[in-house]
């Protein structure tokens, strides 16, 4: 028989690796971009406050019940009803006739005009929150639900004192404000924005 010798050879080490290679790109370190901040002006109309719209609410109230002595009052003593005003939450046929001519005003007026014609007076008027115009939808939860509600309580009318947009019960119901037609408000806007000519390098990460 023949031996057969094995030699053990070591193994090769691996090849180190390459020195710097000057023909690869240095990454530069990590750098976001720079960004400037760009201040602008604009005018915007002043939210009309709760002595404004109360002084406009009495001059609407006197032209409500000018109508109903002109008017409303000659048919029911034509007809001999009974006028009465009853106290908090009780309701006579007179009443509720009142009632419907105050809401059926604010209501017509809000939608033809914007404005009573106590709000032309004080030049105030009735605006939408995102700017479109007053549909029928908005001026019944404003004028007729709304405003029926805050003339029942009072109260919710001096949410005006409190809110910083100035609305009312019947404003929020809506999405309304009331602002001034002649008086604005200075408003400073800051926007921040990328410096132009600033590239990002390569490797950079943001």
């Amino acid at each position: 028989m023949t031996d057969h010798t094995i030699d053990n050879q070591p193994m090769k080490d691996a090849p180190e690796p390459a020195g710097n290679d000057s023909s690869r790109p240095i990454l530069e370190p990590n750098r976001l971009p720079e960004y400037e901040t760009i201040k602008t002006e604009r005018f915007i109309p002043k939210f009309a406050g709760f002595w404004t719209r109360f002084w406009a609410y009495i001059i609407d109230l006197i032209i409500v019940s000018s109508i109903s002595g002109i008017f409303i009052k000659p048919v029911f003593r034509i007809l001999d009803v009974k006028i009465s005003n009853p106290s908090f939450l009780l309701f006579s046929p007179y009443k509720v006739t009142l009632l419907i001519l105050f809401l059926g005003y604010f209501a017509f007026m809000t939608k033809v005009a914007g404005q009573t014609v106590g709000k032309m007076i004080l030049g105030i008027k009735v605006v939408r929150q995102d700017g479109g115009n007053l549909t029928w939808g908005t001026v019944l939860f404003r004028e007729v639900i709304g405003r029926f509600i805050s003339k029942l309580l009072t109260i919710p009318y001096l949410l005006v004192i409190f809110m910083p947009k100035k609305e009312a019960l019947h404003d929020l119901f809506a999405d309304t404000y009331v602002i001034h037609e002649q008086s604005f408000v200075r408003e400073v806007v800051e926007m921040r924005q990328e410096r132009e000519g600033e590239e990002l390098h390569a490797g950079t990460i943001v």
